[in-house]
């Protein structure tokens, strides 16, 4: 199990690492910039005949982590269940992910969740997160959520994707930063899915496959705009609970948009989980 101090060092480390990506990214951007506009000169100057070389250099820069999908439709299965690792979160060192509940075949019992609303406050460093889990909705859910929050699972982690068109979620709990990441376990059915494909802002649900309904782990995203979320063949998506404080810090990093500007990708303003508390 993670320690509080490791949690807080990772922690820092990421924080780290993610700055040093974004300076490095403005660096490249304001590089093309500046050969763009020599490059546009040079045209004006020689003629047409630098076209494809002026196209060739921005395609060579261009950011292929982040999703480009825009439709609400494409964005709902992106942001909910992708699992193609494509991410600008990746990190430069190594996250202990297989211990305690995480390193189970199987999912903690439903039992666990105990009939019951259960607080978790999730300290980041943009502030406290307050969640009410309903543990009586969706106790699958419930009981791994907070199972793994008791072994610090959660603890360093980041918030690796942000979508801020069509449907309007961070989304979080993967201890790579890659989207791809997750215990040893998965599990379903799906539970408490709104019948209306309706998620409310402050909506908390978890993330899995697009199509596949027993693929639950560890990802969950905040709702921070109301969003109509299509369900697919295998229905919707599991709501386990709602904010009942910090939704106004997502908001705030939502409105900071996504490192490449695009409407789905990791987030400009990194969120990092420092430490869940469960009670």
């Amino acid at each position: 199990m993670t320690t509080k101090k490791q949690a807080k060092a990772q922690a820092a480390k990421r924080q780290h690492a993610y700055e040093e990506r974004v300076a490095a990214k403005r660096r490249r951007q304001q590089h093309v910039i500046r050969l763009t506009a020599v490059i546009t000169l040079a045209a004006l100057v020689l003629g047409g005949g630098l076209t494809v070389l002026l196209l060739a250099l921005q395609d060579d820069d261009a950011d292929t982590g982040a999703a480009a999908a825009t439709t609400p439709a494409a964005t709902a299965t992106a942001s909910t269940g992708s699992t193609d690792g494509s991410s600008d979160a990746a990190d430069d060192f190594d996250v202990e992910i297989a211990s305690g509940w995480a390193a189970s075949p199987e999912p903690p019992d439903p039992s666990y969740a105990e009939d019951r609303t259960w607080t978790v406050t999730m300290g980041t460093n943009q502030g406290d997160l307050v969640m009410e889990l309903d543990g009586a909705a969706a106790p699958q859910a419930v009981a791994s959520f907070i199972k793994l929050a008791e072994d610090g699972y959660f603890d360093g982690t980041s918030c690796h994707r942000l979508t801020t068109a069509g449907i309007y979620v961070l989304q979080c709990g993967d201890p790579t930063g890659l989207g791809t990441g997750g215990p040893a376990y998965r599990y379903g059915p799906i539970e408490n899915a709104p019948a209306d494909d309706l998620y409310p802002a402050g909506t908390i649900a978890m993330a899995r496959v697009s199509g596949n309904g027993e693929s639950m782990g560890s990802q969950f995203f905040i709702v921070y705009e109301d969003s109509t979320i299509p369900s697919d063949s295998a229905g919707g998506y599991t709501v386990l609970g709602h904010l009942t404080a910090g939704t106004d810090r997502v908001v705030s990093v939502a409105n900071a948009g996504t490192i490449t500007g695009d409407t789905d990708g990791t987030p400009a303003k990194s969120v990092i989980v420092n430490e869940v508390s469960v009670s």
